[in-house]
């Protein structure tokens, strides 16, 4: 590793990640994987052979959505976007609040009457591309939670720093945070 890049090899894809720094002691490696269709079908097609099985995945919007479609795609099943605001479609929405690492403010997920109703009585499996402070994943289990849904499992691409360490989180790699 060199100080701007971390090289990363996910699912057969090496990857050089640029360090970002997000406050004045901590640094990340930035995974995107928006746009890079060889990264999302791989590590979907790897996370698919480790995750339980369900019948609804969910995902926050934006970063997660490639992922979760892959994964959807791939089995058939149905996935639900918890929106960061209410759409004009949405009726009824129900929210909770999210503060995740590389947010400044405090943000707000949505889901809609009709997603509720996707997910009631359902098994659903929680995705996302990262998870670091494990924020997002906290507050999506609660909108299942609030919808009536069974949470089987939360899946990730990478884990982040101590949420490697976790017990509840099927991931395919760890990246480090940097301290200064």
């Amino acid at each position: 590793m060199n100080e701007t890049k971390y090289t990363l090899t996910v699912a057969g894809c090496k990857r050089e990640l640029p360090i970002c720094q997000i406050n004045e002691k901590v640094k990340i490696a930035a995974f995107i994987m928006l746009g890079d269709i060889e990264l999302t079908i791989k590590t979907a097609k790897e996370l698919l052979k480790r995750c339980p099985d369900y019948d609804v995945l969910i995902t926050a919007e934006a970063k997660g959505i490639p992922l979760c479609y892959e994964m959807a795609r791939e089995t058939g099943k149905r996935y639900v976007v918890a929106r960061k605001s209410v759409k004009l479609y949405m009726h009824n929405p129900v929210h909770v609040e999210v503060k995740s690492i590389t947010t400044a403010q405090l943000q707000n997920l949505y889901l809609s009457e009709s997603d509720f109703e996707c997910i009631k009585g359902k098994r659903v499996l929680i995705v996302d591309d990262v998870v670091s402070t494990g924020e997002s994943l906290t507050a999506i289990e609660t909108l299942v939670n609030k919808a009536g849904g069974e949470v089987v499992g939360k899946a990730a691409v990478l884990a982040e720093g101590e949420a490697a360490e976790r017990n509840d989180l099927i991931f395919l790699e760890s990246i480090p945070l940097f301290f200064d």
